[in-house]
């Protein structure tokens, strides 16, 4: 059904309601009307990385995992199985006719917010630092999610629009002041993406002001942005109790009247809150008339029309037995393996089983089903943890001690034990082991978002980069065993892991990887599946290096305007093979280190890139694409990520790998916002990251670098 359709038979039925029956409609949990065959409808579910809060479903890595993969065809049949899944549990709730909360198709995801500053505790939802990554990803989930039938197969939601990324603890009357500059560079093209190209059903506004208005009531951001500029044809929905912050918090409105005023006019369709209950009231006052809440209704069953809610569809054969299907868990297995992020091997890994009699296991997050799986995460029928996974793939053969070693953040495990209670078992396990797997981070309780986490102190947010204090005592203790200590970092976000970089033997990131992660980690640890992930985001070493958590400037933030030097770059990442890249081309002709291209306009254009893997294993690769306008002082600092594109080769095996690039890679964005081409020289890297000197450092290897001559 076109969109065309959809609107017209909407405006039919609508037409057909009360002017209180359209108002109630305007709410997330939308009551039935019996007279006109209209079911109740709960707008509210989640799918971040999976189904969530609905029962079983398949639990993929948390986002930034996701993203750390660097994969958009993974992105795209992650999305296709979250929307299969969401169908089968649609199916059978509306069966029994249970259409509480979680279980609709309105998914509100993705979190295309950029992870500006490392100590937002919300970032793990989200696809990293940089606005291409973001909106690359995006795209592809929203099409996998929404699919492309003659009905949407699912919703999904663009959020939180826009300028959005912390502090929790102020967000309800926090005001973002942003540049324009900073606004269509960072913060709006992902969500522009994700409009214009992705066609995404929905977008969901943030709790905060941005330049001074409300997000959800912001006619800058919804009305000539959002709808105006870019043509946005779906529907609009509020953070859950944010129009309620306009006269509780923002103190920009008087009444709820006003406030639920204020939101429909900007454009906002549906309230996640009870603010939209005064609406009847703000209509008596003539604050909105009815044609507003007509607008809104229509647009709202426009997009129950388009997911066939009121039709037959194929969907509607898509049965229980999808939920957690071998196909869904393989393809988790398979996104699980290339999130983890291997960032530093000094030859220990892999491990090899006939070299290894026995194996400590240690730490807080070893056995954890919390580290596994971040927020806004499903049910899953089976958990691995780390330990359970390093256990099931030895079998008899190794032998694996296993120490808690420390609570994840207080002093102590046993209510009545002296400090710190288990911190002699796990030096005692690494003494009589040949090798330790030490299992550290974080979970949701120490970084998400504000309510909705244990972190009563921040929020959400984290204070600092620091592991809480018994992990480093615990850290430095196993240490000084003297064995080989292989650091599993299990945090959503970057930490500082100097310590662990100067004396551990290897170090990996593997962010929350999901309900059945351990497995894969381990079969990873033991050589089985080579780590391909990249880093999503910048690793500091402190955040003194950083600007104020609540300043939203751009300056000093990200690779792109970061001027230190990190402990580990964006788009770093190493592999147990040994990747080269033999030849570059550009737009057909050759393009050697330090050589000139020149090319005819600024159109699109591609990047073919010859690799070869001369190790001794088969590993995957990305490669990474970077460009920086040379005439502009408009440009970023530092090159720019424009493209990117996985490899999976076999020993020996050379394949040649196109990676296209947009004709958006050659603008710039100005003080006033405006998005052109400034000069005609650009400098292009193609590599396995960054044009950095410390990816340098760190890989032993440098980026083809080149230039490209417009005329």
């Amino acid at each position: 059904m076109d969109r065309k359709e959809a609107q017209n038979r909407a405006r039919e039925l609508v037409a057909k309601m009360t002017l209180e029956e359209k108002a109630g409609q305007l709410r997330y949990d939308a009551p039935a009307i019996e007279r006109l065959g209209i079911p109740a409808y709960n707008w509210w579910n989640e799918a971040l990385h999976g189904v969530a809060r609905a029962g079983v479903a398949t639990v993929f890595p948390q986002a930034i995992g996701m993203a750390a993969a660097f994969d958009k065809e993974l992105m795209r049949q992650v999305g296709d199985a979250i929307a299969t899944e969401g169908r089968a549990k649609y199916n059978t709730y509306r069966e029994r006719e249970d259409r509480d909360i979680y279980k609709g198709l309105t998914f509100w995801a993705p979190n295309v917010n950029i992870f500006r500053d490392p100590r937002w505790g919300r970032g793990h939802e989200t696809y990293g630092e940089d606005p291409y990554l973001t909106g690359e990803l995006g795209e592809a989930f929203v099409e996998g999610l929404q699919g492309e039938g003659e009905y949407m197969k699912a919703a999904a939601c663009a959020k939180h629009y826009a300028v959005h990324s912390g502090p929790e603890a102020l967000r309800h009357q926090f005001n973002a002041r942003v540049s324009q500059k900073d606004l269509w560079e960072t913060y709006l093209p992902a969500f522009e993406k994700l409009v214009r190209k992705a066609k995404v059903e929905a977008v969901m506004g943030a709790y905060n002001r941005t330049n001074d208005e409300p997000c959800c009531g912001s006619t800058t951001l919804i009305g000539d942005i959002l709808r105006g500029r870019w043509g946005f044809e779906g529907h609009f929905v509020s953070d859950c109790w944010a129009i309620r912050d306009f006269h509780t918090q923002h103190m920009v409105t008087d009444t709820a009247e006003e406030s639920a005023a204020m939101a429909l006019q900007a454009g906002c369709d549906v309230n996640c809150g009870n603010t939209y209950l005064h609406l009847l009231k703000a209509c008596e006052q003539g604050l909105i008339s009815e044609e507003d809440i007509t607008r809104a209704a229509e647009r709202l069953f426009t997009t129950r029309f388009l997911l066939g809610m009121f039709d037959e569809t194929p969907y509607d054969q898509i049965g229980y037995e999808k939920i957690e299907c071998r196909e869904h868990l393989a393809l988790a297995d398979r996104a699980a393996a290339e999130s983890v992020v291997l960032l530093k091997n000094d030859g220990i890994l892999p491990l090899r089983k006939e070299a290894v009699r026995s194996i400590a296991v240690i730490g807080p997050n070893a056995d954890s089903r919390a580290a596994l799986i971040g927020n806004y995460h499903g049910t899953s029928s089976r958990y691995i943890t780390v330990l359970e996974g390093i256990q099931d793939y030895v079998g008899e053969e190794v032998k694996v001690h296993y120490s808690q070693g420390c609570h994840l953040f207080l002093e102590k495990v046993e209510g009545l034990a002296s400090r710190p209670d288990r911190l002699s078992e796990a030096a005692a396990a690494a003494q009589h082991s040949d090798v330790v797997v030490l299992c550290l981070g974080l979970d949701e309780s120490l970084e998400g978002e504000e309510g909705d986490t244990g972190n009563s102190y921040a929020s959400g947010d984290k204070a600092d980069l620091l592991l809480p204090a018994p992990q480093r005592e615990l850290l430095e203790t196993v240490v000084k065993e003297g064995k080989p200590v292989i650091l599993i970092n299990m945090t959503g976000s970057a930490m500082d892991l100097r310590y662990a970089q100067e004396h551990c033997a290897a170090v990996l990131q593997a962010w929350y990887p999901g309900a059945r992660g351990g497995s894969t980690i381990a079969r990873l640890l033991f050589g089985e599946i080579s780590p391909s992930g990249k880093l999503p985001v910048t690793f500091y070493r402190d955040t003194e290096e950083l600007p104020d958590f609540e300043d939203y400037s751009m300056k000093g933030r990200t690779y792109r305007y970061f001027t230190g030097t990190p402990l580990y770059p964006f788009g770093y990442g190493l592999t147990y093979g040994k990747m080269a890249l033999e030849k570059v081309e550009c737009a057909g002709m050759e393009a050697g280190r330090g050589e000139t291209v020149r090319l005819s306009g600024n159109g699109a254009f591609t990047i073919a890139a010859t690799v070869q893997n001369q190790g001794s294993c088969a590993a995957e690769e990305v490669i990474q694409i970077y460009i920086k306008a040379l005439e502009s002082e408009d440009a970023e600092p530092a090159p720019r990520l424009c493209g990117f594109a996985r490899v999976s080769l076999k020993p020996g095996e050379e394949k040649r790998v196109e990676v296209p690039v947009d004709a958006d890679a050659f603008t710039v964005v100005n003080e006033e916002g405006l998005r052109l081409v400034e000069g005609a020289l650009f400098q292009i890297s193609a590599g396995f990251g960054q044009p950095d000197d410390r990816t340098k450092a760190l890989t032993g290897q440098e980026a083809v670098v080149f230039q490209v001559q417009l005329s």
